[in-house]
């Protein structure tokens, strides 16, 4: 298989489009994870509410934006590296619709809260 090598830091803040052609947002983080010696992308971070998460600032970011009024705070997605299309990087789209995205995102937010115990 043919590997690409992309420069990751280019690709932050690049505008991602769905696959109809509607914008989602701009990658905002990257996140990765060892596997032997290589570092392979788990999943990319995308919209105003990844900015927060970037600059280490979740907690206190949210309350600031409770504190100056703001109603609907979460605007962003969890994309699993295989539904990013980088074969252009200079306008990344997804292999998906927003729709779609918005499923993906209920699962890994489902399979993360912390089962109850008895």
């Amino acid at each position: 298989m043919a590997t690409r090598e992309i420069h990751l830091e280019l690709l932050l803040g690049k505008p991602v489009k769905d696959a109809t052609g509607k914008s989602i947002g701009r990658i905002e983080e990257i996140r990765v994870q060892q596997q032997g010696n290589e570092w392979v992308i788990k999943e990319y971070l995308i919209g105003t509410i990844a900015i927060l998460e970037r600059l280490s600032a979740w907690t206190v970011g949210l309350g600031l934006l409770h504190l100056l009024g703001a109603t609907k705070i979460y605007n962003g997605y969890r994309v699993p590296w295989e539904k990013l299309d980088l074969s252009d990087p200079n306008h990344p789209r997804l292999r998906c619709t927003i729709e779609e995205l918005k499923e993906i995102h209920a699962q890994i937010e489902k399979a993360q809260q912390p089962k109850p115990t008895a």
